[in-house]
């Protein structure tokens, strides 16, 4: 079956550019018309965790530009965000000044909904071109030429882990030592049947198998897509071993089988239900939110096993219906920016996609995460993963095999037939 053009995204086209000298976009107050004007509320509606409100960025925007407030929303769950924007798009009302895009599904925004956002260029967005690596900034551009967002963050991967509950277990903690041992996911399995063996009561190796499918197939170039935009879910040999994978796991009781973004998932990060999660660098800012200061050297991170790879990352758009669109493009600017990228990392530990950002982390290491150097290993990740093809619908089959995946995880349902459940959700979807 033959769908739209599948997009070559920029989430991890970082190889090769990073090398390059890179011009920051600057850091300075706006002209954002807050001074000397009417008072503005800017709206910003976001999901998951982006770090604007944490890391303070807000508040020093609106103390650099008089007269701005910024409001935030903000949904957990990425699909059920993305639904309810839906929703406002197709309705026209409700929309914030500016609207975070996942990467999964900023190909259906520049193939199926460009006229549904604002084309930054209008505003000057072409001049900031330089900042970004050429695959993020291309990925949300049209045809023709129209900018429908500018890069946050992208997602390399790595493995987070907590020493403490392997020390108890008797397993090594030392990320070097660690990353050799299970420089293979059959390596990274098999030290999770160890793990199972002597684990503090109530642990398991990791939050869920969704999760692991995840990572793996973040590893990949083509997932669902190949690069004409032939949809090869069912025929990729990566997605099968991603797949049998998690499976293994799920069939070896190695998996807390708690569903992410849920309550109960929150509090696992704390109470040790898992001793490691598949760990993209927007991550670490996730488990600091959800730990809090108590556990603060009690978490590290690794690298990843076979490779590296990518996941997520997310673009700050202005909708049509934003009603304030030039200040909303100043503040999304001000966001991208490459010391605002930069203190994002080292605070709430989201990768850059900025090159003068990602010039200015390579040497960070993060004292919560007893001091792995994530400057280095998320750095490293983001030059060597593959660059993504992802289409118009990769968002929606990805959520089809990952609850497929849940089924067997949660209701031991036989793997073959969950895999068809997979495949006939992903027709539902395409219609």
């Amino acid at each position: 079956m033959t769908v739209a053009r599948a997009a070559r995204t920029g989430a991890v086209l970082l190889a090769g550019v990073l090398l390059l000298t890179a011009c920051g976009s600057g850091s300075s107050g706006t002209s954002a018309g807050g001074t000397g004007k009417e008072p503005i509320t800017l709206t910003v509606d976001l999901f998951g965790s982006f770090g604007y409100k944490q890391a303070g960025l807000y508040e020093k925007y609106e103390k650099l530009n008089p007269g701005i407030t910024i409001k935030e929303t903000d949904t957990e769950d990425e699909a059920d965000y993305w639904k309810a924007l839906q929703t406002r798009l197709a309705g026209g009302g409700g929309l914030a000044d500016v609207q975070g895009i996942e990467v999964g599904r900023i190909s259906s925004v520049v193939q199926r909904q460009s006229d549904k956002f604002e084309d930054l260029g209008a505003f000057g967005a072409k001049k900031l071109e330089k900042d970004f690596a050429e695959g993020k900034w291309s990925a949300a551009t049209t045809a023709d030429g129209r900018i429908l967002g500018l890069g946050t963050d992208v997602g390399p991967e790595a493995l987070c882990y907590r020493s403490d509950l392997l020390e108890k277990a008797g397993l090594p903690t030392d990320r070097d030592e660690l990353a050799e041992k299970w420089s293979t996911w059959d390596g990274y399995l098999d030290l999770g049947r160890q793990y199972k063996k002597k684990a503090p009561k109530g642990s398991r190796w990791i939050d869920s198998v969704g999760s692991l499918y995840s990572i793996m197939t973040g590893q990949e170039e083509e997932r669902y897509y190949d690069s004409s935009g032939e949809l090869i879910h069912t025929s990729n040999p990566a997605v099968k071993k991603a797949w049998d994978t998690a499976v293994d796991a799920a069939e070896d009781g190695l998996s807390a089988e708690l569903d992410q973004w849920s309550p109960e998932w929150n509090q696992a990060f704390s109470s040790g239900s898992f001793a490691t999660i598949p760990c993209p660098s927007w991550m670490l800012s996730y488990i600091k939110g959800q730990v809090g200061e108590k556990g603060a050297g009690t978490w590290d991170v690794a690298k990843l096993p076979e490779g590296a790879g990518n996941w997520g990352g997310s673009y700050l758009s202005v909708p049509k219906g934003a009603k304030h669109p030039k200040e909303a493009f100043e503040l999304v600017k001000w966001l991208t920016a490459e010391e605002q990228q930069a203190e994002l990392f080292t605070e709430q530990g989201l990768f850059p996609s900025n090159l003068g950002a990602i010039d200015r982390v390579r040497k960070y290491e993060d004292p919560y995460f007893s001091r792995a150097p994530i400057g280095e290993i998320f750095g490293a990740a983001a030059e060597q993963a593959p660059v993504q093809v992802l289409g118009v619908h990769d968002g929606d089959i990805h959520q089809q095999f990952t609850n497929a995946l849940s089924e067997v995880e949660k209701k031991g349902t036989p793997s073959m037939r969950a895999w068809d459940n997979a495949v006939k959700g992903v027709d539902n979807v395409l219609g």
